[in-house]
């Protein structure tokens, strides 16, 4: 029997994905026509023997939260339950506060995910891989491999090449250590809380040497990273799986883009249905296009590649959209034009508006390159992104927006290039 956990944090670790986490939890953000979480949900249901899926987190349960839940029980036939941490415990910290729920039934082994990541979830591959590789409690991280500048952003791994156990493990490096990076997807035993139990109690310990200021939640936060996987690599313990197959960061609203772009590229073996074509009467698309069934599309518009279009979204003749994410009921007046841009939820683009970003892609002459988490300022001005429209926002017709962030419920009445617009 196998439980998988996915981490999906809490509101302020969604900051740079503002201002599109004012109206719903990042983890529940759509990402190629479905919410975050669903991909991850979708790969651990098609483990063979997977029983239970846990969300933990410290968002408040809501009414958002609880409907996503309750609809992916139903289309995924398992058990899916939310728990609730009191505050944010770090990756480690998490799943030991609620071990007793996690290795309740006895299961054999159980998957952590973050959720801020989009991949292929090679799941079934790493338990493959940890059966034939070290002891039967040893842990497996998934890996990939990343070009030696960025790698130092990430979580490296140094590994026998022979046997793939990881040596050393250094969390966002100073200095170049490994070109192999860790994809925050992982594969444990049981046995693994032994480890963090030790961490926790080192910690209370220290505790007690220092001012008495909430102890507890102290003690318990634990990162995996630093402080699990740092002390486990060199023992026997730990093992890397190296994937070939997408991978990719979702931190930013510009990474969103990018995400969805691969997802929708995956669906030509996954869910073919989920892909537009050319159809008499409909509009024309070019490359991988999701459209909701609800959305009301005029047959003159042009649509792709990588667009994603959301619930009641109406858009008018002759816009053209490209690179982009169209959330629930926003509207795209005729003739407008949205280029690697996210507009957001009932927002709309007035006639022969443009609304355009910078698309933040990986450098496509690298093929081990990763998409650069940008800060949103550099040297005091604003970094050349995506375009982001909050939700409720107006755009009237000719304006021009290029490279801006733009606060829910604005009225917009001229154009604007590199602001954020409050």
């Amino acid at each position: 029997m196998l439980k998988a956990v996915i981490l999906i944090g809490g509101p302020q670790k969604g900051t740079r994905f503002r201002p599109l986490s004012f109206e719903v939890p990042k983890p529940l953000f759509p990402v190629a026509g479905v919410p975050m979480l669903q991909h991850h949900i979708e790969a651990c249901a098609k483990v063979p023997n997977m029983k239970e899926i846990l969300l933990i987190g410290f968002y408040q349960p809501n009414e958002e939260l609880n409907r996503f839940l309750l609809n992916a029980q139903q289309e995924f036939k398992i058990s899916i339950r939310y728990l609730q941490e009191y505050a944010a415990l770090g990756t480690g910290g998490g799943i030991y506060h609620f071990r007793d729920q996690i290795v309740s039934g006895s299961p054999e082994a159980f998957y952590v995910l973050n959720a801020d990541v989009c991949s292929a979830f090679p799941l079934a591959e790493m338990l493959s891989f940890q059966k034939e590789h070290g002891e039967p409690n040893s842990c497996v991280i998934l890996g990939t491999t990343a070009n030696r500048k960025q790698s130092m952003n990430y979580g490296c791994i140094v590994e026998n090449e022979t046997t793939n156990e990881v040596l050393h493990y250094v969390e966002k490096p100073s200095t170049f250590v490994s070109d192999i990076i860790n994809c925050g997807i992982y594969l444990f035993t049981p046995e693994i809380f032994q480890h963090i139990g030790a961490v926790f109690q080192k910690n209370q310990q220290d505790m007690l040497l220092e001012e008495p200021t909430n102890g507890w939640h102290r003690a318990e936060a634990i990162r995996l990273e630093q402080d699990i996987f740092t002390a486990l690599a060199g023992q026997g313990k730990l093992y890397v799986y190296k994937t070939l197959s997408f991978w990719s960061q979702i931190k930013s609203a510009g990474s969103a883009i990018y995400a969805s772009r691969l997802y929708l590229n995956q669906y030509h073996t996954t869910h073919p249905e989920r892909l537009d074509s050319d159809k008499e009467g409909g509009p024309k698309i070019s490359g991988n296009v999701y459209i909701h069934p609800t959305a009301n599309i005029d047959p003159t518009a042009m649509l792709g590649p990588n667009v994603s279009i959301g619930t009641g979204v109406t858009i008018g003749a002759g816009v053209r959209v490209r690179e982009s994410v169209i959330l629930h009921g926003a509207t795209l007046q005729d003739h407008c034009c949205v280029l690697n841009s996210i507009v957001g939820w009932d927002s709309t683009i007035g006639k022969w508006a443009r609304v355009e970003g910078t698309p933040s892609d990986p450098n496509p002459n690298d093929p081990f390159a990763k998409i650069d988490s940008e800060t949103l300022f550099r040297e005091g001005k604003l970094t050349p992104s995506i375009t982001i429209l909050g939700c409720n926002v107006t755009i009237p017709s000719e304006v021009i927006i290029l490279n801006s962030i733009v606060l829910p419920h604005k009225d917009l009445n001229r154009s604007f290039k590199n602001q954020i617009i409050l």
